[in-house]
């Protein structure tokens, strides 16, 4: 893996680095987000094709503004720098940053002063997004500008010679129209990349390396939560190692509909591990009895996870590796390997293999994002249905029941989110929308069947288009597809007596209600 050609994101905390490495790696390019202060010799050492310097909150000119080691400049390998890593740059190599007479947000309209190097084949004028309050005010020495706003005298800057760049707007966002025409051209023409990412490569190297970590004879215990990511990385470590992996399933009950089924189905025929399913069903439900408060649900169910799990585990003997489908995101909403906060807490970064006792830990997907673990899961063989389900909390459908959980909340959601999957897919919508699903709001309703009043549940639909997850907005669903959905979900599910949509945006809202 060490011979792949790597991207090196230096993240300066701005909201937009997980999707520049995405944007990266889109284009078959492997990419690293790393801590803007990780030092020069530890940037040669791992030798990038190139780097890039990602936007940030602050501004140059404060004393304590995050500013790398100018020797990155200085070693031979093609740097871009983005909003504040652009103006970073400049302020570095003796250029000038002031603040903008006008702020700039949103999309603006760029003129390109050239259609050449890093914006070759660009268009003269192309909208980009903006999002900015200082800017550069004069070029360091050796630099020229290529690109201009109305507002922005300098929004673009190059040193043919050194290779080195930078763009005031954002290319990774999908609101800058040629974006992706520009990163490619620095990742191709630029930094000599030749694609050599792809997820065939990355199975067959990760096999590998497994089993050298494994070896011969030794054992791994893998955590499956039956979602997509620990899915991937069984059927990943089982082409590696075979049946001395063994995988044990917690079924809390909180699964959607017939996924139960599925990963018990999978893991002992398609993939044959040794497999063990624990069915806690009734331990979570009890537990749960009364408890309303979101985060208590999910201290609970964490809680709950790890004591069945480590229950079952010490009926094994000693097992040699844990095994875990920590994915890139987990590791940096977590803060670990960059300047990033912690966004929120993983159950699966570090917490667990502790809890068990093991000192080896074995994580095959902790540098892949999502679409990429998806892309693996079919390189692998596991089955499209599991592969591209839906986004799915960890605490499962407990946190998309407001309210106390119980056994016939769960099976309200799981009834009725059933049937709008179902209805999507008629539609041919399933790969379209990015995240739907439906939400037992705790709202009773009065209403009237059979001519008799009834006081039942509300059913919310909910239903988002996103690109990265960070923002979203309400799917504009067809009238036709909305009305079948809830007239089938009243009409089939008991205790389901009205549908209302949600059409909030995140944010302010969140994807998730709870």
């Amino acid at each position: 893996m060490a011979e792949r050609q790597t991207i090196i994101i230096l993240d300066f905390g701005g909201q937009y680095t997980q999707l520049i490495a995405r944007r990266v790696r889109e284009n078959h390019v492997y990419s690293e987000v790393a801590p803007w202060n990780l030092s020069v010799e530890e940037i040669r050492r791992r030798g990038p094709a190139g780097i890039i310097l990602s936007g940030g909150p602050s501004s140059v000119n404060d004393p304590d503004a995050p500013h790398i080691d100018p020797a990155v400049y200085a070693l031979g390998v093609p740097v871009l720098g983005i909003c504040y890593g652009m103006q970073l740059t400049a302020h570095l190599l003796g250029g000038q940053v002031e603040k903008a007479k006008e702020r700039e947000y949103g999309r603006v309209t760029v003129r390109m002063r050239e259609q050449s190097g890093l914006m070759n084949g660009m268009q003269a004028a192309s909208a980009c997004w903006m999002s900015h309050t200082w800017q550069v005010s004069a070029c360091p020495p050796g630099f020229h500008p290529t690109a201009s706003t109305g507002n922005c005298p300098i929004a673009a800057m190059a040193d043919e010679e050194k290779r080195i760049y930078g763009v005031q707007f954002h290319p990774e966002v999908t609101h800058t129209d040629e974006g992706k025409l520009l990163l490619r051209n620095f990742l191709y023409e630029i930094c000599g990349c030749t694609g050599d990412w792809t997820m065939d490569a990355f199975a067959e190297t990760a096999i590998r390396q497994i089993q050298k970590e494994v070896g011969e004879t030794g054992t791994v215990l893998l955590a499956l939560s039956g979602g997509v990511d620990s899915s991937v990385a069984a059927a990943l470590i089982y082409r590696a190692i075979g049946k001395r992996l063994t995988c044990v399933f917690v079924d809390h009950g909180l699964l959607r509909k017939g996924e139960s089924g599925q990963v018990c189905h999978v893991f002992s025929h398609l993939f044959p591990v040794r497999f063990i399913r624990a069915d806690a069903a009734d331990q979570f439900f009890a537990d749960l009895k009364g408890v309303t408060e979101p985060e208590e649900k999910r201290r609970i169910i964490g809680r709950d996870f790890i004591q069945v799990f480590r229950k079952e585990a010490s009926k094994l003997g000693k097992m040699d590796y844990f095994a875990q489908g920590t994915i890139y995101p987990d590791v940096i909403e977590s803060g670990q390997g960059t300047n990033a906060a912690v966004i929120k807490s993983h159950h699966n970064v570090g917490g667990l293999p502790k809890e068990l006792g093991f000192t080896e830990l074995i994580e095959p997907l902790r540098m892949l994002f999502k679409d990429e673990v998806r892309s693996l899961g079919e390189a692998l063989g596991l089955p499209r249905e599991l592969v591209w389900r839906q986004p799915f909390p960890g605490p499962g459908l407990a946190i998309r029941v407001i309210g106390e959980v119980t056994p016939e909340k769960v099976r309200i959601v799981q009834e009725s989110d059933a049937i709008f999957r179902e209805e999507m897919a008629k539609a041919g919508l399933e790969q379209k929308v990015s995240q739907y699903f439906t939400v037992l709001t705790g709202v009773h309703s009065v209403g009237v069947m059979g001519d008799e009043r009834t006081y039942d549940y509300t059913v919310a639909l909910r239903a988002v288009t996103t690109d990265d997850f960070m923002t979203a907005d309400w799917a504009r669903l067809p009238y036709g597809l909305i009305a079948t959905v809830s007239a089938r979900i009243v009409n089939e599910v008991p205790r389901a007596s009205r549908v209302v949509l949600d059409v909030t945006t995140k944010p302010p809202a969140s994807i998730e209600w709870e």
